[in-house]
């Protein structure tokens, strides 16, 4: 199996229609929610901004140039997508009695400020609590009758939680370029992290991969660790029970696979040797992850989006609608439904 990649496992029977996402940047719009307000007093500001075909780095960087700061006084919860129309915040550093930008008047043909407050905490990378996604898919073609119960498929059980390609860098190629820096190529510090992540999200999906291929990536197996459901709480492994599987069926918790680190994994029998055997066959990554002092953490395996809904605006167009916690992707969610045909 090429992973990472399109042919990672199906867990509804494989993708019934072919079309075309992001024909423009308004067929792909997100909404990034926080989970708190701005208090209205302190040091930050809070900026909430719509952008259109531009990069989150890019519409940073413009914003420090407009206030008069460093760059690294303009902070945000999460990257997001450049070719959509997307809604996220950002947050300012302006101490002292600096006078307040004129914050209307930044204005570029990629983005404008939609709201402006006083806050006293700065915004923390991943301090999110959802994204709301309005995605349109064109010129369809392929099975509706199977798309419709591909899609009562997904509301009901969810679909499996992988990383998204994106997570992997241009055409997947971070993966070979973390191998290349564990057999000791020098790598800048902020490339470190990334192929760090690109490691470990390989590791997860080869895992949850196995789990889809067995048909139990949402189903109790020995030796499961636990996730309560829009948290990072776990427990287990302990012995499966009517309870846990009523948890389960409800949405209540998710079994979880493993972020890769130091040590052994937390899981224990079955699950455990799905995991040790997928370090095995990735030994290089899993060897570096773990010389690099990353500890062992756990993700879910399911991923069960929110507020989904559907509609067929004609013949060949379908738009989707759904919400999903923060560090899951829209992108493994329509796969499920969609094969992408620029």
């Amino acid at each position: 199996m090429n992973l990472p990649g399109s042919d990672l496992p199906y867990a509804h029977g494989g993708a019934p229609l072919r079309g075309t996402l992001r024909a423009t940047h308004e067929d792909f719009y997100v909404d990034e929610e926080l989970g708190f307000a701005a208090d209205g007093a302190g040091e930050h500001v809070l900026l909430r901004v719509e952008k259109a075909g531009a990069n989150t780095d890019w519409v940073a960087r413009e914003i420090a140039k407009f206030a008069g700061v460093d760059a690294g006084a303009v902070s945000y919860a999460g990257m997001k997508d450049r070719h959509a129309v997307t809604r996220q915040t950002f947050s300012v550093h302006l101490p002292g009695k600096r006078e307040e930008p004129e914050w209307p008047s930044l204005a570029h043909a990629e983005f404008r400020v939609l709201e402006a407050r006083r806050h006293s905490r700065k915004l923390q990378r991943g301090a999110l609590k959802s994204n709301f996604f309005r995605l349109v898919v064109r010129n369809m073609s392929g099975d509706r009758d199977e798309a419709e119960r591909v899609l009562a498929a997904i509301a009901a059980e969810g679909v499996p939680n992988y990383f998204g390609e994106q997570r992997f860098g241009r055409e997947g190629g971070n993966v070979a370029r973390a191998r290349a820096m564990f057999a000791g190529r020098r790598v800048q510090r902020h490339e470190r992290s990334l192929l760090l992540s690109a490691a470990r999200s390989q590791l997860f999906n080869a895992v949850l991969a196995q789990r889809v291929e067995r048909d139990d990536w949402n189903r109790p197996l020995a030796g499961d660790v636990w996730m309560l459901d829009g948290t990072q709480s776990i427990f287990g492994p302990e012995p499966l029970t009517d309870e846990i599987e009523a948890r389960l069926d409800s949405g209540d918790i998710s079994p979880t696979g493993p972020l890769w680190g130091s040590g052994l994994p937390r899981s224990a029998d079955a699950a455990a040797e799905i995991e040790l055997a997928a370090a095995t066959a990735h030994a290089d990554l899993a060897q570096g992850l773990v010389q690099a002092d990353l500890r062992q953490e756990r993700r879910a395996l399911v991923l069960r989006p929110g507020e989904l809904s559907h509609a067929w605006l004609s013949s060949a167009d379908l738009q989707l609608e759904f919400r999903l916690r923060s560090g899951s992707y829209a992108t493994v969610v329509v796969r499920e439904i969609l094969i992408n045909a620029p």
